[in-house]
């Protein structure tokens, strides 16, 4: 679960994963939310870096989870984000 309470501007481009009701996983990143949903692209033809081009679906927060690294930790930007930074 996500709480709403705690979302930031800086949240905003997270990954996050969403289970469905058949137990499949879902990859999305967080687009916005107001008090009630977070609004994530899920699709996005694999075009992430552009993620904010795409339609948000309305998610309940208690259904998603911030998506872990590889090492457990939090996945706060991509690594499109990462090479972005790289080259600054």
């Amino acid at each position: 679960m996500i709480n709403l309470d705690i979302l930031t501007e800086e949240h905003k481009g997270r990954y996050v994963d969403y289970k469905d009701g058949t137990g499949d996983i879902h990859r999305g990143r967080i687009k916005s939310w107001n008090d009630k949903y977070i609004f994530v692209v899920y699709n996005c033809a694999d075009d992430w870096p552009n993620y904010w081009d795409y339609t948000a679906s309305a998610t309940r927060p208690e259904d998603l989870r911030f998506r872990k690294t590889r090492d457990g930790e939090d996945n706060i930007k991509s690594r499109f984000d990462i090479l972005d930074i790289r080259k600054e």
